[in-house]
């Protein structure tokens, strides 16, 4: 345990000197103030006012940008390494595949969240400030769905980079993973599933399997319960689940989709050929 804390705390001082972890940080700083600027939290839409109403579209913006600077990051991390010959120093050291494994997980995970609930922290304390009413149950369950989102995609980050023998074909893994992932957004390939006479339980749960699809249903289920805006397809999710039940599959689901990807990654990585 010792050596995964210390290799944990090594790859976020690490990171915290690198150059893309301070343009992440100010991405996200500069969207809360971007959207104060634009007096978003003096808006009302949907019944939605003050903060909710920032929350709201701070998390809509998180959805897009988190994934792929959480992919794109940290697909360099193994095969980074391998490329640079740090596998070969790090087996000279008492360090133990499982503790720099799970400790640059665990380090890469502190890294990528703190700046995206900073920042949101940041709107809260300004809220505070100017007297606004705080919603504290949006906050709450927004952090828990952005951290459950980066869990989920720091898995599968690692996991592509156990896989891809260098950082270019890591990279170009990474975007196509993304990219094939947002063609599942809003239930688009529905209509395609449907029209080939699947049934419409298996052509959601097929949509479903996608965690940002997930994430992307449960933050409009905090302003539509109903799920309005996906037409029929919400009756088919409503009625399997109920909403508060789908609220923490969406927080559970990502997590699991995430550690069952990283560990995949591990028990490849420790079967490999590392130099």
């Amino acid at each position: 345990m010792k050596h995964l804390w210390l290799t944990a705390w090594t790859d976020v001082i690490e990171s915290l000197r690198a150059r893309w972890f301070m343009v992440y940080s100010l991405v996200f700083g500069g969207i809360v103030v971007i959207l104060f600027a634009f007096g978003l939290s003096e808006s009302r839409i949907m019944g939605f006012t003050g903060l909710s109403r920032l929350l709201v579209t701070y998390i809509q913006l998180s959805m897009a940008i988190l994934p792929i600077f959480v992919l794109i990051t940290t697909v360099r991390s193994v095969a980074g390494d391998r490329e640079a010959g740090v596998f070969e120093y790090m087996l000279s050291l008492p360090v133990s595949l499982s503790s720099w494994f799970w400790g640059r997980f665990l380090g890469r995970f502190f890294v990528v969240f703190l700046p995206v609930f900073l920042a949101m922290l940041g709107a809260v304390i300004w809220g505070l400030v100017k007297g606004s009413e705080i919603p504290w149950n949006l906050f709450v369950y927004y952090s828990a769905l952005l951290m459950s989102l980066a869990w989920c995609f720091l898995g599968i980050g690692m996991l592509i980079s156990t896989l891809a023998r260098s950082s270019d074909v890591a990279q170009g893994a990474a975007f196509l993973v993304w990219l094939t992932l947002l063609l599942f957004l809003d239930l688009i390939l529905l209509g395609v599933l449907i029209q080939e006479r699947l049934p419409p339980d298996t052509a959601v749960a097929i949509a479903l399997a996608n965690p940002l699809q997930v994430f992307r249903t449960a933050t409009m289920m905090l302003f539509d319960p109903q799920l309005v805006l996906l037409g029929p397809t919400a009756f088919v999710i409503l009625d399997r689940f109920s909403v508060e039940g789908y609220i923490a599959w969406a927080v559970l689901y990502p997590i699991l989709f995430g550690s069952v990807a990283a560990t995949l990654g591990y028990f490849l990585f420790r079967r490999s050929d590392l130099p």
